[in-house]
């Protein structure tokens, strides 16, 4: 049996605690919104205008209502969300440039339908300028909330806070870490275990630029890791597989891992091939 002492120390935590968020339904509703944006991800397509004006007004009123509920707000609710509505336009372009993108770099991509209705990167990369329209104006945790549902269901971890360009491609991207400062131009492809962190973790470096600029038309590839707010990787570099870059590099820079790979056979064609690496 649990002491009773306990059900009333979760009592008090509770009954304490004055900031508690709409969190699930925010996240839903961000998915709503996505599905509203780009049909392809709705289970039943609007046919009508007027049906599609009707759902966003819908969203814009049910954003306030939960916007609300968050304490401390820069701005009044209403406010808020006729600010983030009004984006909705431009944010759909900028989400159809990054579709466009993993298209034309993804010899696997059979259509822009494919890609904004499965592929992670996509999915990833929309929850993430959704939550940065968001970290922008100044909410509280609500962006970090979206950016964490969007990193549970992908395995794409990208701060709110991180400030990415037109046309972004993410391939497959699993174990993707963007980190809170980094910064990434424009036509910029990552693939899957890349990491954009910082070089030190310490609290007394919060609010400063820790982690890398990406300049335009870079593409790194997988189990990359580039650190250090000063660090800076030069527009059309190719950063290969498994570098660990510390240091900024140039324009059109090639960065690449050499590891040493020995492939030897025993005369015996039934033996076991032996690899050293």
């Amino acid at each position: 049996m649990l002491p009773s002492s306990f059900a009333a120390e979760l009592a008090q935590a509770h009954s304490t605690v004055p900031d508690a968020l709409p969190g699930t339904a925010f996240c839903a509703l961000a998915d709503g919104l996505l599905a509203l944006l780009f049909p392809q991800r709705a289970e039943r397509p609007l046919s009508t205008t007027d049906a599609v004006a009707s759902e966003l007004y819908h969203f814009r009123s049910e954003l306030a209502v939960l916007l609300a509920q968050v304490p401390a707000l820069p701005a009044s609710a209403p406010t808020l969300a006729d600010e983030f509505t009004a984006q909705l336009p431009a944010l759909r372009t900028a989400l159809l440039r990054d579709a466009t993108a993993i298209l034309a770099s993804d010899p696997a991509a059979q259509g822009l339908g494919e890609i904004i209705s499965s592929y992670p990167g996509f999915y990833a990369t929309a929850l993430h300028r959704l939550a940065h329209a968001l970290h922008q104006r100044g909410l509280p945790r609500l962006p970090r909330l979206l950016s964490e549902y969007a990193h549970q269901r992908t395995g794409i971890d990208i701060h709110p806070g991180a400030q990415i360009g037109a046309a972004f491609c993410i391939d497959h991207g699993t174990g993707l870490v963007i980190g809170e400062t980094a910064v990434i131009g424009a036509n910029v492809q990552i693939y899957q275990g890349v990491t954009l962190g910082a070089l030190s973790v310490t609290k007394g470096l919060q609010g400063t630029k820790r982690h890398p600029t990406i300049e335009d038309h870079v593409v790194i590839y997988a189990g990359a890791t580039i650190l250090g707010g000063s660090t800076v990787v030069g527009t059309r570099s190719i950063i290969g597989g498994n570098v660990w870059l510390t240091e900024s590099v140039p324009s059109h820079s090639r960065v690449y891992h050499r590891a040493h790979i020995q492939i030897s056979r025993n005369v015996d064609p039934a033996a076991e091939l032996v690899f050293s690496i």
